[in-house]
């Protein structure tokens, strides 16, 4: 039974974490059409930014959830004012023009911070189940998982600006014409999206640490989680992120953590070969 409850804890926090990487990603290329390969890179600097500002004195629950997102939300707007706005409905150019600001991220944190992970400890200790030992913290990865899904479905729903973005998304002129900026709207999402990966990355930094090159270890699942949901933001990542990171952290237990990698590239590729549109191609069509 201790064993039973452990795997349930590590499936549920193998979700959450699936789906706080890969939200912000949802938001940008679900909503915004465009291909963001810095988004590595935005959860890389937000665990950065968690670390430097507790190491500097920074209550860590503040950097963690109010300095971080806010700092990568910064820097969100300045690449969307500066590259991205010139590049909409091109895709090729995109996607080079923000790998290319992955690989610039990389080289500014190898050359300010060092080639070395960095991170803090995680807080609130560890309780005992059974023979077994779980750190506290992977409940708060948990929570914060669910608060912020469903945080942005009820902005996307139930707010005035969660509508103004929807219908800006989807018919830019139409807004124009009824007396709403897109380009703020635009630069906005893109700050919405970016402030929410360095969140994933703050939250995720004490159990993971951080290095340059962090982003690379999550921008493949997070890309894969939101191909797979579709083209609704919330459910689409929900739904993959349940699948994907049920069945990652399942293979896991039963063999090694590699062959649980291979298990969730597997199904995602099965998935996409059945469903090209996504989860939500198919159901959820009327969802968010």
């Amino acid at each position: 039974m201790d064993v039973v409850l452990v795997v349930v804890i590590q499936v549920l926090y193998a979700i959450a974490s699936l789906a706080l990487i890969s939200i912000g990603l949802a938001i940008i290329f679900g909503m915004m059409r465009v291909i963001n390969f810095a988004h590595g890179e935005f959860l890389m600097m937000g665990g950065f930014a968690c670390i430097m500002f507790a190491d500097a004195g920074v209550n860590l629950w503040i950097s963690m959830l109010l300095l971080a997102p806010l700092v990568v939300g910064a820097i969100g707007i300045v690449v969307e004012r500066l590259v991205i706005q010139h590049l909409y409905g091109r895709v090729i150019e995109t996607v080079l023009a923000t790998w290319g600001l992955s690989l610039f991220f990389i080289g500014v944190a190898s050359i300010t911070v060092g080639y070395f992970r960095m991170g803090v400890t995680p807080p609130f200790g560890s309780i005992r189940i059974g023979l077994y030992s779980e750190g506290v913290y992977t409940f708060f990865v948990i929570g914060v998982a669910v608060a912020v899904v469903l945080g942005v479905y009820l902005f996307l729903r139930h707010t005035r600006w969660g509508l103004i973005a929807r219908g800006t998304m989807q018919f830019p002129n139409m807004a124009a014409a009824l007396g709403v900026n897109p380009r703020r709207v635009y630069a906005a999402t893109f700050f919405a999206g970016a402030a929410l990966s360095g969140l994933a990355g703050a939250v995720l930094a004490p159990l993971a640490g951080v290095v340059p090159t962090s982003g690379i270890t999550y921008i493949a699942k997070a890309f894969i989680t939101v191909i797979s949901g579709g083209a609704t933001v919330v459910a689409g990542t929900t739904a993959a992120s349940v699948l994907l990171g049920g069945i990652n952290q399942i293979v896991t237990f039963l063999s090694r953590p590699v062959i649980g990698e291979v298990a969730l590239l597997l199904v995602a590729v099965i998935l996409l070969r059945f469903l090209p549109q996504g989860i939500t191609g198919r159901f959820f069509r009327r969802g968010l």
